[in-house]
């Protein structure tokens, strides 16, 4: 499988760190062209600098709440690398607030990168994966947070089980096309958003890293977080071909946390 994807176009967003950047680094791996996807210009072009001019191009910008800019991030990436045949929606946020202090604008902005980002960018790299045809795949990162609820994230539950409703109505649409659409569900994940939430835990709280740390693995039964190259390991496989029966699927990545029925 060393090669499952050689000089396959990936369009992956939210590339510039965390998730994002493992995903990129795996399918590069597997032979991929990426376009790497992202708002700020200096960690996607470093990254494209780490794997290659010819195997990465970093398109800063690109604004998945923009319809402008997800059209004129298009045109530079088939400039690049041809129509895009593998779709990855990773760009998201995950803001924390109760409900009873969660704003409109919060809510609004939650479900405008992490659902309606995920709409858009879809629908407007859709025409590139019809063309295409079999093997062409839409992966969407999503969250555990799709699969149950968790407190004081209602914004970010409820974009996040919208983008799997959304997973699982357009398998069904495409199911003839030969394209496939699954989304990853990782549980809490090692990034830089985790990190930052860690750091929020122990100013406000006077807890310790290690303290702060088990608010996030606890519920994990394997007592850890999940490693960004996990989730980038599950992507591969739904890209690859030997992937092409699995499509309308929520794959959790989460140390059995989630455990389908």
């Amino acid at each position: 499988m060393a090669h499952s994807l050689q000089d396959r176009h990936v369009l992956v967003t939210g590339a510039g760190s965390g998730i994002g950047a493992a995903i990129a680094r795996r399918l590069a791996r597997d032979g991929a062209r990426l376009t790497l996807a992202g708002r700020r210009a200096e960690p996607l072009e470093a990254l494209a600098g780490e794997l290659g001019g010819e195997r990465a191009f970093p398109l800063a910008g690109f604004d998945v709440t923009d319809a402008q800019a997800i059209a004129a991030g298009l045109e530079k990436a088939r400039a690049n690398f041809g129509p895009v045949s593998i779709l990855v929606n990773n760009a998201g946020e995950a803001p924390s607030a109760s409900f009873e202090r969660t704003s409109l604008d919060l809510w609004s902005k939650v479900l405008a990168v992490d659902l309606t980002g995920v709409f858009q960018v879809t629908q407007a790299v859709l025409p590139d994966l019809k063309a295409h045809g079999t093997g062409a795949r839409i992966i969407t990162i999503a969250s555990t947070a799709g699969l149950t609820g968790y407190a004081y994230v209602s914004a970010y539950c409820a974009a996040k089980h919208g983008v799997i409703g959304l997973t699982r109505a357009l398998a069904l649409e495409l199911a003839r096309s030969g394209i496939t659409v699954n989304a990853v569900c990782p549980g809490f994940t090692d990034t830089p958003i985790i990190a930052r939430s860690i750091e929020t835990i122990m100013q406000k709280t006077g807890r310790s890293a290690e303290e702060a740390l088990a608010e996030f693995t606890r519920s994990n039964p394997q007592g850890r977080l999940v490693a960004p190259e996990e989730v980038a390991d599950s992507v591969a496989w739904l890209a690859a071909p030997g992937a092409s029966a699995v499509t309308g699927q929520a794959i959790a990545v989460a140390g059995g946390e989630i455990m389908a029925g």
